[in-house]
């Protein structure tokens, strides 16, 4: 139940639509019996009693064979003596028509306060549904990268729509059928025991049998829905990683491969569901049996006092079966929150998961803000490792970068180039050692004012679904479209822009999936021209490029270099002759530093065997084109 509640907590904003619902719940209640219980003076109508007859009999049962108190008694009687003399005043047609009128009025009023209650109340489900899910989405965004490397990325967005939306129904438990129902079992219950205690007590014979049921069923709903959960989580990383990957899986004629691996998870899910169904439909029908038992032991025990005792009369009766059987609606829903609440549980679980997820990345409580970079970047012993491994990707890192440098990082795959520009923003933070900036630990700088210094440009370029425009001037307000224009010329992408029929305007699709390699390029790179960061960060920005397309970005990337401290990772050795400062790096460590001549110059360095490496390939390369 801790779950539970803890779900409840985000209805307190909503107290005022909450107390609202539930006056109106409480209404309707009142409303329900009420409408029931005119029953009784409009079967005296017709059955043509007089109301001098209704109210002896009445007195004489009440005073003679009642567990109620005396004040109860004499309350009663007097409401009912009153109500008697307002109905049965006049002919019986005048009777009728009060009668009717107020039934109409009741039942009016009743549906009133229904459909009021309803949309009081879903107000609280949504919002509450929208505040969860925005949360969970917000924190998201608060984890670090290593995070989202545990994570699939299906399972993630099942949380936050699939589960979220399940939560709703523990609110509409608990604050209407958790409220409504038990309302209307009083007031019928109150209704009842006034016409007989003697039949209620016995109708009341049902209540422990379906306590018992509905305890047993819900422990099982919980394990049952969280299963489903996870399934449902399984279902959409499959149609994710299918509908990313589409053109492997055609490239390679999987399609009927993925058809049948999803066939497989979606008839799992169908027999989880058919389970699930079994399980939480059983309540409601055991339930019913339970009630008709007990209802047709009543209808003999009642038949006979009005037929043989004459201690009951035959409306009275009536009035009393439309309560108890009105009783019975309300126990069977209340039979099914306890499922509702348990799934919803279930469900809340996998969500708090992600909310409870502590950032391993975050500002420390005296973390300063440092509007520019002004000196120097130094790597003070460097070592890191991913939290599932303990074997170093990186190990006793030093170097120091001055303001204006060009550092280049190459080296064989895997070696921890990427890992070593990824700590400069903190998208990981070192196992050992520190990174300075400007005399102050990075861990010391808050986050947003770090990661507003650098622009990073990657091998794979994210690009949204929205406007070139927008992509270029993505997380910067107010820029009027001339600056926007004049990155885009810097980055050599104005030109096939305008190629486009709306434009900046055009729309580039999911992950830029309408442009080129080179113009996605290009375009992060004009998004980082806008930005005008102090420090760059180029993760093999041009490695996945043709000729043409390298030379462009290359060209722009030269001038978004220009007078700003850079960190390039090089797959092309020829792009990085002309930097400050070329590392090598190999199984986590440097082994060589220097300039393109100086490294060269070493015959036997790493450096000259991957540069001789790769003058062989292109010497291959234009000799076969």
């Amino acid at each position: 139940m801790k779950t539970y509640f803890r779900i409840l907590k985000y209805a307190k904003k909503y107290w005022h639509y909450l107390a609202v619902s539930m006056m109106c719940t409480m209404l309707y209640a009142a409303l329900n019996g009420a409408s029931v219980y005119l029953s009784i003076p409009l079967l005296d109508t017709l059955f043509q009693e007089t109301a001098q007859k209704s109210t002896e009999v009445v007195t004489k049962v009440n005073t003679t064979d009642s567990i109620l108190p005396l004040w109860v008694i004499n309350l009663k009687d007097s409401v009912q003596q009153g109500f008697s003399n307002f109905i049965f005043t006049g002919d019986k047609l005048d009777s009728l028509f009060r009668i009717c009128v107020i039934i109409l009025l009741a039942f009016f009023l009743k549906n009133i306060a229904g459909y009021a209650q309803a949309y009081f109340l879903t107000f609280v489900e949504q919002g509450v549904v929208n505040d969860l899910r925005n949360e969970a989405y917000r924190h998201l965004h608060r984890l670090p990268l290593s995070y989202f490397k545990n994570e699939r990325v299906g399972n993630l967005i099942s949380r936050i729509i699939n589960d979220v939306n399940v939560l709703q129904t523990s609110i509409s438990a608990t604050f209407l059928n958790a409220i409504r129902e038990p309302l209307t079992i009083v007031v019928f219950l109150g209704i009842a025991l006034s016409i007989s205690w003697q039949l209620t007590l016995l109708a009341l014979i049902i209540l422990p049998f379906s306590m018992l049921i509905i305890s047993w069923i819900g422990l099982k709903l919980r394990r049952q829905s969280g299963m489903i959960q996870e399934k449902m989580a399984d279902i959409t990383s499959v149609i994710q990683e299918t509908i990313s990957g589409v053109k492997i899986v055609k490239a390679f004629s999987m399609e009927e491969y993925e058809n049948k691996k999803f066939s497989a998870h979606t008839h799992s899910f169908f027999r989880m569901m058919l389970r699930l169904t079994r399980i939480r439909n059983l309540s409601s029908p055991l339930t019913e049996f339970l009630s008709i038992v007990v209802g047709v032991v009543i209808i003999y025990y009642g038949g006979k006092l009005v037929l043989i005792d004459s201690s009951l009369k035959a409306s009275e009766f009536l009035g009393f079966l439309f309560s108890i059987f009105q009783l019975m609606p309300p126990i069977k829903e209340l039979s099914t929150v306890n499922n509702r609440i348990q799934e919803s549980s279930a469900a809340g679980d996998r969500v708090f998961e992600i909310i409870d997820s502590e950032p391993a990345i975050k500002d420390i409580p005296s973390a300063v803000n440092v509007p520019r970079f002004s000196g120097k970047i130094v790597f003070d012993n460097v070592t890191f490792h991913y939290d599932d491994s303990q074997e170093p990707v990186l190990s006793g890192i030093n170097f120091e970068v001055q303001k204006g440098e060009i550092i280049a990082l190459v080296g064989p795959s895997g070696g921890g180039k990427s890992t070593l520009v990824d700590l400069l923003p903190r998208f990981y933070d070192p196992a050992e050692g520190k990174i300075i900036i400007d005399g102050t630990d990075i861990r010391s700088i808050k986050i947003e004012s770090l990661r507003k210094m650098m622009g990073i440009v990657t091998q794979e370029t994210i690009l949204f679904n929205e406007t070139i425009k927008n992509n270029i001037a993505y997380g910067l307000k107010g820029y009027p479209e001339e600056e926007i224009f004049e990155a885009a010329r810097l980055a050599n992408a104005h030109k096939f822009i305008l190629e486009n029929p709306e434009g900046y305007e055009t729309v580039i699709g999911e992950r830029g999936v309408k442009l080129s390699g080179g113009q996605r390029q290009r375009i992060a790179i004009a998004r980082a021209l806008l930005k005008n960061p102090e420090i760059m960060i180029f993760d093999e920005a041009t490695s996945a490029l043709d000729n043409e397309s390298e030379l462009l970005v290359q060209e722009a990337i030269n001038r978004l270099m220009a007078n700003r401290t850079t960190f390039v990772i090089a797959h092309r050795l020829s792009t990085i002759i002309n930097a400050s400062r070329i590392m090598v790096i190999e199984k986590g460590k440097i082994v060589q530093t220097g300039t393109h001549a100086e490294l060269l110059s070493n015959k036997n360095g790493l450096y000259n065997r991957l540069y001789e490496m790769q003058f062989r390939d292109d010497l291959y390369q234009n000799g076969n084109s």
